[in-house]
């Protein structure tokens, strides 16, 4: 009964206007690396306030660097 309420309290944070600056999606206290977007019929986003976040996107870019570089 725990996990549906947590899963119910983090919908709830993903949901608040508060914690989207824009298209980004900004909250600490929020433990995901990815949310639904505040439609979820238009996917996902990171969750900006991780730093997961920033390492994710780094080497997602560098995936894409390295293999042009090498193709």
């Amino acid at each position: 009964m725990k996990k549906k309420l947590d899963q119910h309290i983090l919908d709830t944070m993903s949901k608040d206007l508060a914690n989207w600056h824009g298209p980004f999606y900004c909250n600490r206290k929020d433990s995901r690396l990815m949310v639904p977007k505040y439609d979820p019929m238009l996917g996902w986003t990171f969750n900006f306030a991780s730093p997961y976040a920033f390492i994710t996107i780094i080497v997602i870019v560098l995936l894409i660097v390295g293999s042009q570089i090498l193709l």
